[in-house]
This record gives structure tokens, C-alpha cells and sequence, in this order.
């Protein structure tokens, strides 16, 4: 059937990807307005939008899909669905009602838990032991549709919220195109969501990326690690940001240290948390290139009363 794509970011490549490859034919793709980012401000082009000009596909990037001329242009297009993967911007009625089996929308969890724009990293946060992905029927609502197939990945306990996006991306790819064959065929069997278990996953804010060093250590340790590589979990130190890469939960043993206290050893950088310390990994200073703690530790050389977060 005729399918148009819409998404935005690099987890929504695969599904791209597997679509060309599938007996469907994408006549078009839907992606947001290139971004202005950089000192100089240039355009950048979206991942998706990347792989729909190799692949000589049309790119529809609208301000609003439900700009006149998008609606317009999508019309024409005639397409029998639109599958959606991280596209950026909620769907009006008057594009939902173009397609004949309208926007299938590709989640990366297990609705209704983590309803909104980031499931993955709110998965982590919050230590899952399990997360996925859905393919539901779009609707107005804020990920409410009915779900049309899904599939569950575990989360490990090292795992961030880029390991699973890189996991569920193309297991997610394949649970979309299946589901788009079961349209196709009339074979679809829509479940709607129970009312209960409803979580939401709003994106997250630079402040929600700050490690708050009294949480307990198995709470910074899912805080940084849900934060990575994006927004980026980050702290203070003498008063200017501290990017932290992945920490470790370190050995009980031994002397306690404050929230947010500082010492150096020769197993790594111990940070105090609320409750046991946590093994810094690699931190980024600001402005400078991301290095291992111990070698950040050697250049500072913090005294024994500095603490990270300070001010928090």
C-alpha cells in the first residue's frame, strides 16, 4: 500500500529503512523543519529527511501539519496510511483523517505506561526492568490510541536510555512494518489501552538533568544513565557545569561520604550520594573534550571540603 513516513530523528531511520525494503511503497516523507543549531546557525538537516533525499523520496517539512498547504500536498499524495516514528508535533484531526487507515504511530514503550515525548529516558529514570515498544492508531489524544502490536525489551542494568533506543529502534522497524502488512491484509486486531497504569514521559528539561547527590546511589546512577547521551546528566563544580557520562554504584565498603563530597582513589573518583558512593566515568568540563575522571581529578586537584553540586 501507499504509505507516507513521518518522523524526525535518528531512531526513526530504521523504520525508514525497513519500509523501502518492505513491499510498501513510500511515496513521500513527513520531518520537521531543518533546525538552526551551531554558532553560525546553519540548517540542519533532520536523519530522516537525510535518507528520503538519498532514496530520491519527496520531503514534506511543514511549520504545522495542519497547515493548509501540508493537508493539501498529503491529499494529493493519496497515501493509505501514514506510519509516524518520533516526528516532533501532534497530528490535528484534519491530517488524521487523510490517510484511509490513517497514522500508525511507532512508540518506544509499553502504553499506557510513559505516554508522551520520552519513554525511553523516563524508563530508565525510573529503573524499569522492562520497557518496548507499541505500534497504536493515532489519535488527538496524547498516545491514547488503540495498540495494533508491540513487542518488550528488557533494560540492563547498565543499560542507557541510548543502548535501548539503539535496541528498539530496528526491533521496533520490523514491529511497525508487520503491523502495516496486518492493516493492509485486514488482519489488525486494535486493543485499546486500559485506563490504568497511565504514566507520562514529558521531554526532559536541562534541569531534570541535574544529578541531585542526595538521592540514593542507585538513583543518580538511573538519573545519569536515563540522561544519556541526551539532554546529559550534569552537575556543578566551582561554580560552572560538569557534564557526567555513566557512573557506577561503588562497593558499600568503606569510609561514607556526604552527599556530593569528593575523593579521588586509585579504583576511581568516589562521589557521596545519599546513601553509598558512586564511581564517576567519563565528566566533560565545560568547554573542554570529555575525559576520564581520575584525569579531570588529577588536573583540579579538589580540596577535601569541595563537593560537586554546590549551590544545588
Amino acid at each position: 500500500m501507499r504509505v507516507v513516513l513521518a518522523g524526525t530523528p535518528a531512531p526513526a531511520v530504521p523504520s525508514l529503512r525497513a519500509l523501502l525494503d518492505s513491499s510498501h511503497d513510500v511515496v513521500a516523507v513527513v520531518t520537521r523543519p531543518d533546525a538552526r543549531a551551531g554558532r553560525g546557525r546553519r540548517a540542519v538537516t533532520s536523519p530522516v529527511k537525510e535518507l528520503a533525499l538519498e532514496a530520491g523520496l519527496p520531503v514534506l517539512a511543514p511549520e504545522r501539519p495542519g497547515d493548509e498547504v501540508f493537508l493539501a500536498e498529503l491529499a494529493e499524495l493519496a497515501p493509505d496510511c501514514v506510519p509516524v516514528v518520533a516526528y516532533g508535533a501532534l497530528v490535528p484531526r484534519r491530517a488524521l483523517d487523510v490517510p484511509r487507515l490513517g497514522w500508525v504511530n511507532l512508540h518506544f514503550s509499553l502504553l499506557p505506561r510513559w505516554r508522551g515525548a520520552a519513554p525511553v529516558q523516563h524508563a530508565v529514570i525510573a529503573g524499569d526492568a522492562r520497557t518496548g515498544a507499541c505500534a497504536f492508531q493515532l489519535e488527538e489524544g496524547l498516545d491514547t490510541g488503540p495498540v495494533l502490536g508491540s513487542l518488550v525489551e528488557p533494560v540492563g542494568e547498565r543499560d542507557t536510555a541510548g543502548d535501548l533506543l539503539e535496541r528498539l529502534a530496528p526491533t521496533g522497524a520490523e514491529l511497525l512494518v508487520r503491523v502495516l502488512d496486518e492493516l493492509e491484509s485486514g488482519a489488525a486486531r486494535p486493543v485499546p489501552q486500559p485506563e490504568d497504569g497511565v504514566l507520562l514521559a514529558p521531554k526532559l528539561r536541562p534541569e531534570d538533568a541535574r544529578v541531585r547527590w542526595d538521592e540514593t546511589a542507585d538513583a543518580v546512577d538511573r538519573r545519569v544513565r536515563g540522561c544519556t547521551p541526551a539532554p546529559g546528566a550534569w552537575t556543578t563544580f566551582r561554580g560552572e557545569r560538569l557534564r557526567l557520562g555513566p557512573a557506577a554504584p561503588a562497593d558499600a565498603a568503606g569510609e561514607p561520604l556526604a552527599p556530593g563530597a569528593l575523593r579521588a582513589t586509585r579504583a576511581g573518583v568516589l562521589v557521596g550520594t545519599g546513601t553509598t558512593p558512586v564511581v564517576l566515568g567519563d565528566v566533560q568540563p565545560a568547554g573542554k573534550r570529555a575525559m576520564a575522571a581520575q584525569d579531570w581529578a588529577r588536573g583540579v586537584r579538589p580540596a577535601a571540603d569541595e563537593v560537586l553540586g554546590e549551590g544545588a
